[in-house]
């Protein structure tokens, strides 16, 4: 008994000191840089390039320090394959969407290329009424759409100006299936597909293609933004697969790499190459996917036959 109770104390006073001396500083930073970036908000209208470069700094400290608690001071080991991205390269970022963790591996790629402050995400447009919160959005330039294309055109708009005609350095990154892969979403993808005479996803959702679209076509005027990144998302906890471990674990469990493998395998592809017509670009876009279902098979099998995967582990 006297042994559990220490036991017990010891777990407790690990998970304490954790909270005061990692997550809590981590989450005041994250207040102040709330707030700093609220404050930018008159200025982004006056002086949007200096403003657009002072928020991706704000950001980047904030997300660097969140790499840091689930990589080195949790211990995930973030498994990185496929293509070598050039450093300071501006792309249009897709990949399948599993969980919170996802954020992570993608993340560990921008730092690898010096693009981690850069990075905006497609986020849901009712975050921009959230006070502070959605301000800060605003002025770090994320794209805040509805998903009724139709509707966010003129949010649309203003985020391409800014690329366009600024040449704001940028990772534009989104979650082509429009939500969290789940068993249920994956059934009601599949009966969509057989419906519509399509391939059944394996291990994905159908992606949505009207927003990488309008992208690609806005962006391919550009001079700076010159590729498209494709982002497989790979998890497994012990021996079940895409089984991603949840934001609370990635920031209060320790040694994540003894029961959860985390996965990102990633292709670049010339912008320019990419074809012209509208359906031919929803074409390529469905064709990663077949082959982001095909990766994911054969990881699973890896998994199955107690295999490694393989690539090299991220470092910040």
């Amino acid at each position: 008994m006297a042994s559990l109770n220490r036991q017990i104390t010891a777990c407790l006073f690990l998970t304490l000191r954790f909270v005061f001396l990692t997550f809590g500083p981590w989450l005041a930073h994250v207040v102040i840089a709330d707030l700093a970036l609220s404050c930018l908000l008159p200025f982004a209208f006056v002086f949007p390039t200096y403003t657009y470069h002072l928020a991706s700094t704000i950001a980047e400290s904030a997300w660097r320090r969140l790499q840091h608690i689930c990589e080195y001071s949790n211990g995930a080991d973030i498994i990185l394959a496929g293509d070598e991205l050039p450093a300071g390269e501006s792309a249009i970022v897709v990949a399948n969407h599993v969980e919170w963790s996802d954020f992570y591996l993608i993340q560990a790629l921008a730092i690898r290329t010096g693009m981690l402050g850069h990075c905006r995400y497609f986020a849901k447009n009712a975050l921009r009424w959230v006070p502070v919160l959605g301000w800060g959005l605003m002025v770090m330039g994320m794209p805040l759409v509805s998903r009724k294309w139709s509707e966010d055109k003129e949010e649309l708009e203003r985020l391409f100006s800014g690329i366009k005609k600024r040449r704001w350095p940028i990772w534009l990154i989104s979650f082509s299936e429009g939500t969290r892969y789940k068993p249920k979403k994956h059934a009601e993808a599949v009966r969509w597909c057989e419906a519509h005479g399509k391939s059944s996803p394996q291990h994905t959702l159908h992606p949505r293609p009207k927003g990488f679209v309008a992208t690609v076509q806005q962006l391919r005027k550009t001079s700076h933004v010159n590729a498209v990144y494709d982002i497989t998302i790979a998890y497994a906890e012990d021996d079940k697969f895409m089984s991603p471990p949840s934001f609370f674990k990635t920031v209060f469990q320790p040694n994540l790499a003894q029961r959860y493998r985390t996965y990102a395998y990633v292709r670049r592809f010339e912008l320019s190459s990419l074809p012209e017509a509208e359906n031919e670009i929803i074409q390529w876009l469905e064709d990663r996917w077949i082959e982001k279902g095909e990766r994911l098979a054969d990881l699973k099998k890896s998994l199955d036959y107690g295999e490694p995967w393989k690539g090299t582990a991220s470092k910040i």
